[in-house]
């Protein structure tokens, strides 16, 4: 007998064993088909039934379809079962004398469902056709339909052509996501299967408006019983994209996108509506945004909605539209933080269009208000910034009350240089207040005094202990910066006062430090320990008279006014 390749059997039974897998498959796939097949033909059979009882009666149309000459093909009768879906089909000859070129078709249930009972279609008109798909948001039952096509006389008018009722039987709802007229002029397409989707917390908006432009905005709605949320997004190259907080717990909430009108300025009309049925109990705080959001081309990316709970630290982030008033001079924002009667500024870079920073919640456990600015742009030098307010959110912190040891505005005591020239000055000293002295001595004795920048108010928005430690020159407030820094970085509390000091014959303002050893407030003054100011130079003249000065007498020149964070 001749021998068979083994190579050969192999394959024989490798072929053999993949026929065999297909066929299962197949066999899998088959019997799918016609369990799908099955329930398919249950539901035309109940339709069959369905319009048996119903005794099927022609559809009659209105007075006006003669007028425009509007005929409908589908549907022939004005009562009728349906498998989940019906197709509206009609012709008119007078089109083109209408004032509009939508037909208004409306659904409504019978009874409510948690997709509501209602939903409308604007079915565009071309050529004198018209043509729409409507499924049935509540699943099986009854639905009452009416079409109304265009008034030949009045702008936004519509007139019954048709009405007719529907007897779905299939149980599966489906609600078709509808554009109005202003949606489908905008090219509105948001990406959704349906406009009733269940939720948890946060739903992922997508979509796009090919006909607005870079720089024009879609406003978001949301709403629950009483409440209401609003907000305006951009559209960048078409698209928009938000995921929107369902702040208002469980339950259904409805979301409308709008458009900008354009024959109205700054006003927004429906271009489609979402309903979200949240599954979440929690609730969430609207963040509050003001005209500044906008107008100087904000995007808020993170937080999203207020009411985060924090260990003592917070992040924003966000961009600045490069194309926006100010958008390329805009380098920075504020951060205020208010607790109670407590408040602190802080100060975060914008790079590249681009902020990522975080902050301290630094007066402990509680809640915050938390307002996100931007800065007033000026050409000129000023001792004092103004800014603009555009979002404003609450935190729950957990943090500790750190105020006076944590790294602040200008303070950067958290810095690399700033702890390394620190452990450098405290290095041997015996207690906290020898640790102070050479802190003092140290900032009074290499910084400068900056005449110019004083009399010319050159100050700027990132003046900062780190600044004038490079720098070796600067005013009050930059030699307060470098001392709070070094004295923080040296575990010793430390805080930034400001208030008025009398120099000469009239007070100015003035800025000098506190820091807090063995358990008690020490004052000093490293500005007026440098030196003193003659025919408008700076005279280096180190003194130890303004650390720890006498009170009474420190008093007569200085007045204190508090302390900044």
């Amino acid at each position: 007998m001749k021998r068979k390749n083994p190579i050969v059997v192999m394959m024989l039974c490798f072929m053999a064993s993949m026929m065999f897998l297909s066929a299962c498959s197949s066999s899998a796939d088959s019997e799918a088909k016609k369990e799908e097949k099955k329930e398919e033909d249950k539901y035309e059979m109940l339709v069959k039934e369905k319009n048996k009882e119903l005794e099927l009666e022609p559809l009659e149309l209105t007075s006006y379809s003669e007028e425009i000459g509007a005929t409908l093909d589908e549907p022939s009768h004005k009562e009728f079962a349906a498998n989940g879906e019906v197709v509206i089909k009609g012709d008119i000859e007078k089109a083109s004398g209408l004032k509009s070129d939508y037909a208004w078709i409306k659904v409504r249930s019978k009874d409510e469902g948690p997709a509501g009972d209602q939903l409308e279609y604007y079915t565009p008109i071309e050529d004198g056709k018209f043509k729409q798909a409507i499924h049935f948001f509540n699943g099986e039952g009854e639905y009452s339909v009416r079409v109304q096509l265009p008034s030949k006389d009045q702008e936004n008018y519509f007139y019954d052509t048709a009405s007719f009722t529907v007897h779905n039987v299939n149980p599966d709802q489906k609600r078709d996501v509808t554009y109005t007229p202003f949606g489908r002029d905008a090219g509105m397409e948001v990406t959704a299967d349906s406009s009733y989707t269940k939720e948890n917390e946060v739903f992922a908006l997508k979509g796009k408006a090919d006909e607005l432009k870079d720089g024009e905005t879609v406003m978001l709605k949301l709403k629950k019983d009483s409440e209401t949320w609003t907000h305006v997004i951009p559209v960048e190259d078409g698209k928009f994209s938000y995921d929107v907080p369902l702040f208002y717990g469980k339950g259904v909430h409805e979301l409308e996108v709008l458009v900008p009108d354009e024959e109205r300025e700054n006003y927004y009309q429906t271009a489609t509506s979402l309903l979200l049925d949240n599954e979440s109990d929690r609730t969430m705080s609207p963040i509050e945004f003001s005209n500044a959001y906008m107008e100087r081309g904000v995007t808020l990316e993170s937080p999203q909605y207020g009411g985060d709970e924090s260990d003592g630290k917070y992040t924003v982030t966000g961009t600045i539209d490069p194309q926006a008033e100010f958008g390329p001079e805009t380098d920075h924002i504020y951060v205020t933080t208010k607790k109670g009667e407590d408040e602190a500024l802080d100060v975060i870079p914008v790079e590249d269009f681009t902020f990522d920073d975080s902050f301290y919640l630094r007066f402990g456990p509680g809640t915050y208000e938390v307002t996100l600015s931007v800065p007033e742009i000026k050409e000129e030098f000023s001792d004092s910034f103004r800014f603009y307010g555009f979002a404003k959110f609450e935190v729950e912190s957990t943090g500790e009350d750190k105020r006076d040891l944590l790294p602040s505005r200008g303070v950067e005591s958290d810095a690399p240089e700033i702890k390394e020239l620190a452990q450098k000055l405290t290095e041997g000293k015996k207690n906290d207040r020898d640790k102070a002295k050479a802190i003092y001595d140290y900032t009074a004795k290499n910084v400068s005094y900056d005449v110019q920048k004083l009399d010319n108010s050159e100050f700027e928005w990132d003046d900062s202990a780190l600044k004038t430690l490079d720098e070796k020159t600067g005013v009050c407030q930059d030699y307060a910066y470098l001392a709070v820094a070094l004295l923080r970085a040296s575990d010793i509390e430390a805080r930034f006062i400001e208030g008025m000091a009398r120099g000469g014959w009239w007070p100015q303002r003035h800025a000098w430090v506190e820091a807090k050893v063995d358990g008690k407030w020490l004052t000093m003054d490293p500005t007026w320990g440098s030196g003193y100011i003659k025919d408008d130079k700076f005279v280096a003249d180190f003194n130890e008279k303004y650390f720890d000065p006498n009170p009474a007498e420190f008093e007569k020149t200085h007045t204190r006014y508090g302390v900044e964070y």
